[in-house]
């Protein structure tokens, strides 16, 4: 029984990594960082690439998977999703974004995700391979967390625990509350709106405050001193280790929000900002990044042109502003690459696209080392196509997360073969 148990823990190791070693071959790579390679293959060995190039020279038995002539592309990453966190909205049981209370930094999205959501695998067959979940709800939501789109578990899914801090920036605003509620129609008095805005940006400047003095306490072991989990989650965004992603749309609150983030000496990323070329340089001078939303919509503003959002990616790329793409959804994640394509419709260089949904995120997200190109040393998180990633007749032939091989099927392909065979 010993000598038994002995030889199947010898061959386990073997077992385990036999999946993710193989030689793909006979495929256009394109690395994104590297230019590209007509005919060329990629040597990926436990889970990691080991070798890229025209022709490799690789050891006995090593299992070969011929491209046929498709494409090779890094797993594409999505910067803003709620995918694993929300099935239906409408039900409160499927949603788990937020939380009571308006600052709840120690809320860790990554162990609410869903591994077995529908959503998930929708947008993996569509070449997402990795996404950011982000909370919401409040001022400060949680921790947002960078994930693979596979796993049975969280733990298998994780790449970023803690990729950022989400912080929801306050906005003053007098517009109505609700558009079919009569007694908001006229919308708040600017004073009343203005006294509003300056009580929420008090209390959040007020909770980095008490953040440094626990900090202090901490470290100076003082008398009395009692851990906080709220507090303690603040720590790494002070030390600068963890970045803080603020959503903030308008001009002005963009605006606050990077005298917020100076004040406080804290490194931001910003998301959903809609007004962001109006700062441009500012952003680029500060070398603040910027998480941009779906260019498939429709003005703010009554008066902006109707092209703003189809045009602000090029904007942003002339102005030298580092930036990514996000689907800000679940149901609609899928439609990511779409969104880049558009962009390019309007200005923006096809390369540069291309980059905002690869290595641009890694790069934001501290993950350049382990995702977004084809490299030696990275994973091996890829996809294979048939064509243009960013075109919508393009097929994802096959998708590999950390060198394992993932499956496509999905609940829309399953509607699409049913109803299409119905008598």
């Amino acid at each position: 029984m010993k000598r038994l148990c002995g030889l199947l823990a010898a061959a386990l190791p073997v077992l385990a990594g036999a999946g993710d070693t193989f030689l793909l071959r006979n495929v256009a790579v394109h690395t994104v960082t590297k230019g590209d390679i007509a005919n060329g293959a990629v040597y990926v060995r436990d889970g990691k690439i080991a070798a890229v190039g025209a022709r490799l020279n690789l050891p006995k038995g090593v299992r070969v998977i011929d491209g046929a002539g498709q494409h090779l592309w890094p797993g594409l990453i999505d910067s803003g999703t709620s995918l694993g966190l929300n099935e239906i909205r409408s039900i409160r049981e499927s949603a788990d974004l937020s939380e009571i209370g308006d600052y709840n930094p120690q809320l860790r999205t990554l162990v609410a995700i869903n591994p077995a959501s529908d959503h998930i695998p929708v947008a993996r067959a569509n070449g997402i391979a990795a996404a950011i979940t982000l909370p919401e709800g409040g001022v400060l939501a949680g921790q947002a967390a960078l994930v693979h789109l596979d796993g049975w578990t969280w733990e298998e899914m994780d790449i970023a625990r803690a990729a950022a801090l989400h912080l929801r920036f306050p906005v003053l605003s007098t517009r109505p509350s609700s558009r079919f509620s009569r007694e908001t129609s006229r919308g708040t008095p600017y004073t009343d709106a203005r006294r509003e805005y300056r009580r929420k940006l008090q209390a959040l400047e007020d909770f980095f405050e008490q953040a440094r003095r626990y900090r202090k306490a901490k470290v100076a072991n003082a008398p009395g001193f009692k851990p906080d989990v709220r507090l303690e989650a603040m720590l790494p965004v002070l030390e600068g280790t963890v970045p803080v992603l603020v959503t903030a749309s308008r001009e002005r609150a963009i605006r606050d929000a990077l005298e917020f983030a100076e004040k406080e000496k804290i490194r931001i990323i910003l998301a959903a900002a809609e007004d962001a070329a109006r700062l441009a340089p500012e952003l680029k001078a500060k070398n603040i990044p910027v998480i941009l939303g779906p260019t498939f919509r429709l003005p703010r503003e009554e008066d902006d042109p109707y092209d703003a959002p189809f045009t602000l990616p090029a904007e942003m790329h002339k102005a030298g502003v580092k930036f990514a793409f996000a689907s800000f959804s679940n149901q609609f994640a899928r439609n990511l690459p779409y969104q880049a394509a558009n962009a390019v419709a309007f200005g923006l260089p096809y390369e540069e696209a291309i980059k905002a949904v690869t290595i641009n995120p890694a790069e934001i997200w501290g993950v350049a080392d382990r995702l977004g190109s084809i490299e030696e040393g990275k994973w091996a998180t890829l996809i294979v196509t048939d064509g243009d990633p960013l075109e919508t007749r393009t097929q994802i032939k096959r998708m590999f997360i950390k060198g394992r091989a993932v499956d496509l099927d999905n609940k829309h392909k399953r509607l699409y073969e049913k109803y299409l065979a119905r008598p």
